[in-house]
């Protein structure tokens, strides 16, 4: 794929108006009143494995409806006392499959909260475990327009409500220092890091890697490349239901909920990436922190303005810079934490 999008120095400053529902903070705010995360929802159980260097527990919590939810969470076997910690939410179609396949940030002295998509797990490595039991209006075969009717009904509400339900399970683990939890995801993975760290001010540093559901408007006309064009599907046999549609998908515009990040955050995007376009990344990126101090908690202080860094790859597509974008992440989130102790 050539370069498509805009140029490099334009992306850079590049903040477009983003079609924002005038009710959008009432909304999650009523979403997660609604359904409040319950403690006693969590159940972690140790895992018999062949891994000698990392300990395992199967973990189920309450997410949205306080459906149960399933996770993994990996430590390292020679660490003692509460442990800052990474919660991973993961790409479209994948679940959490086998916890051996997740052992990086584990093996870098973290707790490692790594979480199965409600409704997923089919397309791409190992399976899922966590069906959805909620139902959906006329479909495009995929998941991007599940519920996309109304956003009461819409996939991403539940999984949005899941990701910030996550972090506050992780928040109950004893092996986990609540105090320094980040959030972190590729593609559907990076979309819900967004909204995680909208929502949940209790984390501390958010890493999107090359996020889906960014600034939606334009990626659905933007792009032939999946998932987008489920959306443009619908629309070509549903001609009138367009206004909604696009109503529905601004409550989940990661760019939209970037503004009401208050944690420091390190993105990523390939400017080859027809998935999830640069220029969608970077008006996320461009927008962090926008209104950290209006949604601030009262007596909050967050200024200055969250700090969002971004990390280029030119010459690849949505695979992105894959390991040596963690290379990328462990070295910025080491030395965050070090700035930071808790």
């Amino acid at each position: 794929m050539a370069f498509f999008d805009l140029p490099l120095q334009e992306l850079e400053s590049y903040s477009p108006a983003i079609s924002e529902p005038t009710d959008l903070d009432d909304f999650w705010a009523t979403t997660l009143a609604d359904n409040a995360f319950d403690p006693a929802s969590v159940t972690a159980v140790p895992v018999d494995s062949a891994l000698c260097t990392v300990v395992i527990h199967d973990v189920t919590f309450g997410g949205y409806a306080n459906d149960p939810i399933k996770a993994w969470l990996i430590t390292p076997a020679d660490t003692q006392g509460p442990l800052p910690a990474v919660v991973e939410f993961l790409g479209m179609g994948g679940g959490r499959g086998f916890s051996f396949e997740h052992l990086r940030w584990a093996s870098a002295g973290y707790a490692h909260l790594v979480m199965d998509t409600r409704g997923e797990g089919g397309h791409w490595g190992s399976g899922g475990q966590t069906p959805d039991p909620h139902g959906n209006g006329p479909m495009v075969p995929g998941f991007v327009t599940r519920g996309i009717q109304d956003p009461e009904g819409y996939l991403w509400h539940r999984l949005f409500t899941d990701a910030h339900h996550a972090v506050e399970a992780a928040a109950t683990l004893p092996q986990v220092d609540a105090s320094r939890i980040t959030v972190t995801g590729v593609s559907q993975g990076g979309g819900m890091t967004i909204a995680a760290a909208a929502l949940n001010h209790r984390v501390i540093a958010a890493m999107p890697d090359v996020p889906f559901m960014c600034h939606l408007q334009r990626a659905v006309g933007l792009t032939d490349a999946g998932p987008y064009p489920e959306v443009v599907r619908l629309l070509h046999t549903h001609r009138d239901e367009a206004e909604q549609v696009m109503r529905t998908l601004s409550y989940f515009d990661g760019a939209a909920l970037a503004r009401r990040a208050q944690a420091p955050a390190l993105f990523s995007t390939g400017l080859m990436d027809t998935t999830c376009p640069p220029s969608t990344v970077f008006a996320a990126r461009n927008k962090w922190g926008e209104l950290a101090d209006a949604v601030a908690a009262p007596g909050t202080v967050t200024s200055p303005r969250p700090v969002a860094e971004i990390r280029v790859y030119p010459y690849n597509g949505h695979e992105g810079g894959e390991a040596y974008q963690w290379r990328e992440q462990a070295a910025w989130l080491a030395d965050l934490l070090a700035a930071t102790p808790s």
